[in-house]
């Protein structure tokens, strides 16, 4: 019989490490929307705010898988 437990924290970390890299890619489009905002370049803007929404969400719905996955 494996070891779910144990499959549970590889899967759990492995999520982590992609929300963290998540994480970073929201932190790094928010900066260039910033700087595109700047520019005049709206619509653009616009369209990475889109993103970074559906980044949010995603990042939720990983978290709770995380914390299902540890307990």
């Amino acid at each position: 019989m494996p070891d779910n437990s144990r499959s549970n924290i590889i899967t759990a970390d492995a999520l982590t490490l992609l929300l963290h890299n998540q994480h970073a890619l929201s932190a790094a489009i928010e900066e260039i929307t910033h700087w595109i905002s700047g520019t005049g370049a709206d619509a653009v803007a616009d369209n990475a705010v889109v993103a970074l929404e559906t980044l949010d969400t995603n990042a939720k719905a990983i978290t709770y898988a995380i914390m299902q996955l540890r307990q």
